[in-house]
């Protein structure tokens, strides 16, 4: 089991595909090369972004298998193993664990809702069968399950449960640090562009983003700006500069939006599953242009 809590940066990977729908995996391992190369920390394989809920368990597997092969070891490995039972979900980190993966991302129980103990015993036995770190998966924008900070204070204090990754405002972000710092082995992750600099301003030293797939170099540095050199005023100017990208990215349906980003430099970004909407027109010439403002080379 791990004990240690993820840190850095998480990249929720894309995944690319061909005309008919099919993984790209070669596509796939350019993706990974160029974000490892830019600075992350670690990969989130088989996410939202990821499109994982638009796949076969067994294409999931592949995915989750085929991501960690192409690491190879070089930066951490999440896995997205959210499933509808706890068996389920253990079972799938459990592969995900064979594989080479250190965490896996699981959300709560939704759709059919459950109580609060419900969500408590479901995540304790996950962390309980499972052989790697559980991340707990919050985000109610999609799920409409909120959990309550006393809530993930308590699910914070399981053994092998590792982190939280916020995807919601930032006063309960900031609550959640706040009330868990205290607590060894864990910690919070921040999962919205517009605050990941107000994030790391109070100390939340672990994030996911989705622009992480195309500016990776970009979001390194503002990181680096506040984590090593201590450098308020260049992080909010850095912050400023980027924040045209970061409200394109869930102007449409995503992960359109970045893959179109990708597609403008040269990268494999490519189509989105059905029933998936691709990316505009409009949307890919925002996208051209904001890119082109940062001094890339767009096609």
């Amino acid at each position: 089991m791990s004990g240690k809590a993820p840190k850095g940066l998480f990249v929720p990977l894309v995944t690319p595909f061909h005309a008919d729908e099919n993984i790209d995996y070669e596509g796939y391992k350019r993706v990974i090369d160029y974000v490892i190369e830019g600075g992350m920390d670690g990969v989130l394989v088989g996410g939202t972004t990821g499109e994982y809920h638009m796949m076969s368990v067994e294409e999931r597997k592949e995915l989750i298998k085929k991501g960690c092969e192409i690491v190879g070891g070089r930066v951490h490995v999440m896995a997205g193993t959210g499933m509808n039972t706890a068996k389920a979900t253990i079972e799938l980190t459990n592969y995900a664990a064979e594989c080479g993966a250190e965490y896996a991302l699981v959300l709560p129980p939704y759709y059919h809702q459950t109580t609060e103990e419900g969500i408590y015993e479901f995540f304790r036995e996950i962390a309980a069968g499972s052989k790697i770190g559980i991340v707990i998966y919050h985000t109610p924008g999609a799920t409409n399950v909120e959990l309550s900070v006393p809530l993930i204070r308590r699910l914070a204090q399981i053994e092998n449960i590792v982190a939280v990754k916020e995807t919601i405002d930032e006063t309960h972000t900031s609550q959640t640090y706040m009330h868990t710092k205290d607590i060894p082995g864990f910690c919070v992750m921040e999962a919205n562009e517009p605050l990941l600099l107000p994030s790391y301003a109070i100390g939340i030293d672990a994030a996911f983003s989705i622009i992480f797939n195309l500016l990776p170099r970009e979001m390194r540095e503002l990181y680096d700006l506040i984590f090593q050199k201590n450098d308020l005023a260049a992080a909010r100017a850095l912050n400023e500069k980027l924040s045209p990208i970061f409200d394109l990215m869930e102007e449409e349906p995503y992960p359109g939006p970045v893959k179109a980003g990708l597609d403008a430099i040269g990268m494999p970004g490519g189509i989105v599953r059905k029933p998936l909407t691709q990316p505009s027109d409009e949307m890919r010439r925002k996208m051209r242009e904001e890119l082109k403002k940062l001094g890339y080379d767009v096609k």
